[in-house]
C-alpha cells in the first residue's frame, strides 16, 4: 500500500484535521531550487515558520511572501527560520523567488502533489493547491501555534510574531 492509500484509509473524506498545538511536525524533504532538497529537520534547534500557501504569481500569495520578506528581519531576530511552502514545482518557484527578490526558500510540494500539505491537514482536494495555513514549529519540532487564513485573505503577520515573542518567553523561563 503507498502512501496515497494509506492516507485515503485513515481520512476517506479526503482531509485530515489541520495539525495543532502539541502535534508532532511531520518531516519532509523538498526541492527547494531544481537540483537542491531542503527538511524540515535540517533546522531542528530553532524554530521555524511554514507558510503554505496555494501559488505562485497570485495577487495575495504574492503580498503575503513580500511581506514575509519585508519583515524576515523580525523572524530571524527571535530564532526562526521561514520556509514557504505551495504545490508549483522548482523553477516557478524560482522565477517568482527572483522577480519578488526573496530571501528565504520556497519549497515545491509537486510530486506527490500536495502531499505534505496533505500531512499538515490543509490540502484542499477539489482545487489541487494548499490551503494558506501558518504553523510555528518549536526548536523540538512540535506545532506550537497553526492557524488557516480564508483562501482569499492575507494572513499578515500578527499572529506569526506573537507565536514566536511567547515561545522566546517559554524558552527564557
Amino acid at each position: 500500500m503507498n502512501k496515497q492509500e494509506i492516507y485515503e484509509n485513515m481520512y476517506p473524506a479526503g482531509r485530515r484535521a489541520v495539525l495543532s498545538r502539541g502535534d508532532a511536525a511531520p518531516d519532509f524533504n523538498l526541492r527547494s531550487t531544481p537540483d537542491q532538497w531542503l527538511k524540515l529537520s535540517d533546522f531542528r534547534g530553532q524554530p521555524v515558520v511554514l507558510a503554505f500557501y496555494p501559488a505562485d504569481w497570485s495577487p495575495v500569495c504574492g503580498d503575503q511572501m513580500t511581506l514575509y520578506n519585508e519583515i524576515l528581519s523580525e523572524f530571524h531576530a527571535l530564532g526562526a527560520a521561514l520556509i514557504g511552502i505551495s504545490v508549483d514545482g522548482a523553477w516557478c518557484h524560482a522565477a517568482f523567488a527572483k522577480d519578488r527578490k526573496l530571501h528565504f526558500p520556497l519549497l515545491s510540494d509537486f510530486e506527490p502533489k500536495g502531499d505534505v500539505a496533505r500531512l499538515y491537514g490543509v490540502y484542499r482536494n477539489g482545487d489541487g493547491v494548499s490551503e494558506r495555513a501558518l504553523f510555528v514549529i518549536d526548536s523540538e519540532g512540535i506545532v506550537y501555534w497553526s492557524y488557516v487564513s480564508p483562501i482569499g485573505v492575507n494572513p499578515g503577520a500578527d499572529g506569526i510574531i506573537s507565536a514566536l515573542e511567547d515561545l522566546q518567553k517559554r524558552k527564557a523561563a
